[in-house]
């Protein structure tokens, strides 16, 4: 649990930052240095992409919430300087994604981000 010296992360911040397809506000979550790895069909883990900082992080973040789906955030457990949560979404379509993300914190901070997604396939 966080204290004045090592703050805790904020859940709700999170929840209502995926599930209001909001990017600046997760943008606020994370760390300016932060890494985020994503592993899917087609960056695998032996080749993830992986997103250096902020910046690199925003864009991403506002491709994926400008997208014409839904966002909602299933579960997310926080212990210490630890955190996982499952995300789960759906297009316009109906194909349906399912994300789980692995964190590591830093002053309440998100400091590295491992995401693996799975989405519908025809």
């Amino acid at each position: 649990m966080g204290t004045a010296a090592d703050p805790a992360f904020d859940r709700e911040t999170l929840r209502r930052g995926v599930e209001g397809q909001s990017p600046d506000l997760l943008l606020s979550l994370y760390a300016d240095d932060a890494e985020f790895r994503i592993v899917d069909r087609t960056t695998q883990p032996s080749h993830p992409k992986v997103l250096h900082g902020r910046d690199e992080i925003s864009r991403m973040l506002e491709d994926v919430y400008s997208r014409d789906m839904s966002h909602k955030l299933e579960r997310c457990v926080i212990q210490g300087d630890e955190a996982a949560y499952s995300e789960s979404c759906e297009y316009a379509d109906g194909v349906r994604v399912l994300s789980e993300s692995m964190i590591s914190l830093k002053d309440g901070k998100i400091a590295e981000q491992t995401l693996v997604q799975a989405w519908d396939e025809e």
